[in-house]
């Protein structure tokens, strides 16, 4: 039997996993996160949503409640956005940075295809010098094997 099975993760080592620990949960000033049990001030995604809830039902100003949490007004009004438009998901931190090869579009993806052979190697340190000859674009030879299946061939 593996040792792991009986292994529990705490709640703040799944909270730092999936991006949602609450960088400083020490500014969460509101009582009932002071308390421990159901409220607790590490969980950013249940911090965010206390403090729209207390704007939004509560009427408390914006100005009070974003001191309490412990955050700025801008990092407020964008968290009301995020949950206006994706609800509680909204809330939830998301992978920051580009998603997917964004250097490579079409125009620049159609000329490495042109170039690979099926079963040949991809050679992605080359095909990297002739999209910056082509192109003027600097892509690294990794995101060129990504772009194109993530294998040493072509298929």
């Amino acid at each position: 039997m593996p040792a792991n099975i009986n292994h529990k993760r705490s709640k703040a080592d799944v909270l730092l996993e999936e991006g949602a620990l609450n960088q400083a949960p020490e500014k969460v000033r509101d009582p009932k996160f002071q308390e421990g049990g159901f409220f607790d001030p590490r969980d950013a995604v249940q911090v965010k949503y206390e403090m729209l809830r207390r704007v939004s039902v509560e009427k408390a100003p914006v100005t009070d409640v974003s001191d309490e949490y412990g955050v700025s007004r801008p990092t407020y009004y964008q968290a009301r956005a995020n949950f206006e438009e994706a609800g509680i998901a909204g809330l939830a931190p998301k992978k920051r940075g580009p998603h997917g090869p964004h250097k490579i579009q079409s125009e620049v993806l159609a000329f490495l295809e042109a170039r690979l052979a099926p079963g040949e190697p991809i050679r992605a340190r080359e095909l990297a010098k002739a999209i910056q000859q082509e192109f003027g674009v600097d892509v690294h030879p990794r995101t060129i094997e990504r772009a194109v299946g993530g294998k040493k061939t072509a298929k």
